[in-house]
């Protein structure tokens, strides 16, 4: 090895300085653990609090979780006792925070259109290479993929989860090639008698960024209710979020566009800057201020039918009121705000357009359905089927097409994706033919369908006209139909393995790209494709398990990616309705160390992924085009460390951490040859967690989090070297606290900060700086 390769110089030491130090401290804990162990072995099983099966890393507690745990690889999973110790959860991806190799990009509070989730080989701009689930029913936006089709997070709120748990990688022939990232369950509450709860929360920000100096509020409410009354339970509940965002846009312009001369306004306000290229440029205000009102009601019902046999029901409805602000820097002489026209500063001229300081304005109302049939003998045969719709039943954005000055109504557009939504049709078996359960086959039979609805309309008055003249459309459908199996096999001692697959057939149809004058209809397309899986571990003794785990995926391409175009600027921004599948062969080999009160894993991953579908300029045909393309080959490895301990040191101090290095270089990209090499956008070197909590008494607990990223792009050719500010995509390092008390058996309370040190980090937007969030909760059990 060269010396180059082995030195490290002091600002790369800086910047790995917050990984290095979660990795001693959770080292530290280790040992601490160990030597605990040895000095008291006896008592190991009894207070064991994380699950010994050789299957799973996840922690025991209440409902199991639906993932497949019988399948030897790595699921992670918290409960809802520790989420209320440790976590300011106000939204219901919070839980996800500290989990290893995973990101929620969430902006501000409420975030419900950009908070997409990251893992091990896939970025924030990668929303359908994962999966979200809600006792059973798809909350991923799989119509599309990108920024802009986050999770329904919505349809769960933090008061009705009992548990999280995540299966990394493709591994379970059960799901589909969205899988590829991770898969996200959640587990929500159901009775067993009667039980209430009832919570308020309050938040504030200070933000400060360029010209704006402001804060940021707002507040929740939630309440719920649920029994069980013979073979029914039934669970309501109802949530009321009202919150200010921070902005997340500002309006620039280059300064090499500036023409020299003394025309124009003369204003100031300004804020000079650089572009993530480095570039200079002008920030001239702020957008994008976001008042969200968000509604949020859910029954469900669960009856027993038999013993053995339950059929269940769900009934979501989301409702958001959203008002996007603008706010210009500029003033000119009178000290008034300038929002259109030739402006010029410091004796260069620029000109406003109307998208410079545009406000917009949602109406959105989401409904969510899903039913179910499902035994729980766990004898030798189980079933289940089950059903779910999600419905776009009002999504309504308005935006204004000219200047807001002067009187009257200005002109905008509506864009309407009412009828958009997606369905999911499953049945599904489990045969145990064996007593002691050393063979465990799944196998099940799905259908999910995606259509895409999107019509954009002229309309006079923007904040309230109706759909006037077509100015474009975008629609189509999207069908998954699969069949599936897998069999999990003890087949020697301290041996197991899972050998399955995954037939697909996908088709896409209905799809036609409108303009104002026209409509294009493409034609149907259909693809069969097998994804074999592949695990296996062996138990080395009491303490030590090695498991490897395989699998192929493809991830079809979604609605909006086939059929959804778009001319912005002189750019146009086109479909390709003939988009190959990503296809992506993963594998990870993991060695895990129970501890007395804990557990210790070590996992290498792989993946390598043919046709990764970007966005990106072809720049042998159409430079000047960008649209959703193949990306020849990229190829992912690294290392990721977790831990996770209880009565570390003393009684009731529990922590948990994890450390990543991850590797990701695009090594095949014919369009674009000078992302070669390159590292994948939005795919950090490092990320870290670490949290601990400390709860001596049943009264009160406190804990403490941290959150690294280290360095990554926002661009496949690595060229915005400069992460620091609007547009880029900066490292972080973040910590947060809370402090939780019981009054009394019903009565608690919690105050909370989340980034305690006002760290400003960017992914393309600015997130949240210091955020103080008061909770006071009510539970009666």
């Amino acid at each position: 090895m060269s010396s180059k390769s082995v030195v490290i110089n002091r600002g790369l030491q800086s910047r790995l300085a917050p990984v290095f130090a979660l990795s001693t401290l959770a080292a530290a804990m280790l040992y601490v653990q160990s030597a605990h162990a040895g000095a008291s072995s006896t008592d190991a099983e009894a207070d064991a609090s994380v699950a010994s099966t050789m299957a799973m890393v996840t922690i025991n507690a209440g409902r199991p979780t639906s993932l497949p745990t019988q399948i030897p690889t790595t699921i992670e999973g918290i409960t809802a006792a520790q989420i209320e110790q440790s976590i300011n959860a106000v939204d219901a991806e919070d839980a996800l925070k500290y989990f290893p190799s995973l990101n929620v990009r969430k902006r501000y509070i409420g975030d419900y259109d950009h908070a997409v989730l990251a893992s091990r080989a896939s970025g924030t701009g990668n929303s359908a290479r994962s999966l979200v689930y809600a006792d059973g029913i798809l909350l991923s936006n799989l119509l599309g993929n990108g920024a802009s089709f986050t999770p329904r997070w919505g349809m769960v709120t933090p008061d009705e989860i009992e548990r999280v748990d995540v299966l990394y990688g493709p591994f379970s022939a059960a799901y589909p090639g969205n899988s590829a990232g991770a898969v996200v369950d959640y587990l929500t509450r159901m009775p067993t008698s009667l039980e209430a709860h009832a919570r308020l929360s309050g938040f504030s920000q200070g933000f400060k960024q360029y010209g704006t100096n402001q804060r940021f509020g707002g507040r929740q409410g939630s309440l719920s209710i649920g029994d069980k009354n013979g073979g029914l339970s039934w669970w309501l509940s109802l949530s009321h979020l009202d919150n200010e965002g921070q902005p997340i846009t500002f309006a620039n312009k280059l300064l090499t566009t500036g023409v020299a001369g003394k025309g124009g306004t003369p204003v100031t306000g300004a804020v000079a800057d650089k572009n993530p290229s480095n570039a200079d440029w002008l920030i001239l205000g702020d957008g994008n201020q976001i008042h969200t009102v968000q509604d949020h009601a859910k029954i469900k019902l669960a009856y027993d039918l038999t013993p053995t046999v339950r059929a269940s029901y769900t009934l979501g409805w989301w409702k958001n009121d959203a008002d996007r602000h603008a706010n210009s820097y500029l003033r000119d002489s009178a000290g008034n705000p300038v929002t259109s026209g030739t402006i010029n500063v410091a004796g260069r001229q620029y000109t406003l357009t109307p998208s410079d300081f545009a406000p917009a304005t949602g109406a959105l109302e989401h409904w969510m359905q899903g039913i179910s049939l499902k035994s729980h003998t766990k004898g030798e045969w189980d079933w289940e089927l089950a059903a779910s719709n999600y419905d776009y039943k009002k999504d309504e954005v308005r935006t204004p097409t000219v200047f807001l000055t002067g009187p009257g109504a200005k002109a905008g557009t509506l864009t309407d994706m009412g009828g958009s939504g997606w369905s999911t049709l499953a049945a599904k078996g489990i045969w145990r033919p064996y007593a002691d359960n050393s063979h465990v086959v799944d196998f099940g039979i799905q259908r999910d369908s995606f259509r895409l609805r999107t019509l954009v309309s002229n309309i006079g008055a923007w904040t309230t006209a109706a759909a006037g003249a077509k100015a474009s459309s975008f629609n189509g459908d999207t069908r998954l139909e699969s069949l599936y199996a897998q069999d999990t096999w003890g087949f020697a001692a301290d041996w197991k393995a899972t050998l399955g697959g995954r037939l697909e057939h996908w088709e896409a149809y209905n799809g036609s790209l409108g303009s104002s004058t026209s409509t294009k209809n493409f034609a149907a397309r259909s693809d069969t494709s097998f994804s074999p899986k592949l695990a296996l571990s062996h138990a080395l003794d009491d303490n030590w398990t090695v498991k490897a785990s395989a699998g192929r995926a493809l991830r079809y391409p979604t609605v909006s990616e086939l059929f959804q175009g778009a001319i912005v600027g002189d750019t146009l921004m086109n479909n390709d309705p003939n988009l190959k599948p990503e296809r992506s062969v993963t594998s990870e080999l993991t060695a895990e160390r129970k501890l007395e009160k804990g557990l210790l894993r070590a996992t290498y991953f792989f993946e390598n992924t043919h046709d990764a579908l970007y966005s990106q300029r072809n720049v042998n045909v159409t430079p000047n085009v960008t649209n959703i393309q193949n990306v020849g080959r990229i190829r992912t490895n690294g290392i990721e460390l977790a831990a996770q301990a209880d009565d570390v040191l003393f009684e009731g101090l529990d922590l948990s951490g994890s450390v990543t290095f991850t590797q990701s270089t695009i090594l095949d990209n014919q369009n674009f040859p000078a992302s070669l090499g390159k590292d994948q956008p939005r795919v950090p070197r490092q990320r870290a967690t670490l949290l601990a909590s400390y709860h001596p008494t049943d009264t009160w607990s406190a804990s403490l989090g941290a959150r690294y990223s280290g360095k990554q792009w926002g661009t496949l050719d690595n060229s915005d070297p400069n992460g620091a500010g609007y547009t880029g995509v900066s490292s972080y390092f973040v910590t947060d606290v809370r402090l939780r008390y019981h009054f009394d058996k019903q009565w608690s309370g919690s105050v909370g900060i989340d980034n305690l040190g006002n760290k400003t980090y960017w992914a393309f937007h600015p997130y949240t700086q210091r955020t103080f969030i008061a909770e006071l909760q009510y539970d009666f059990k």
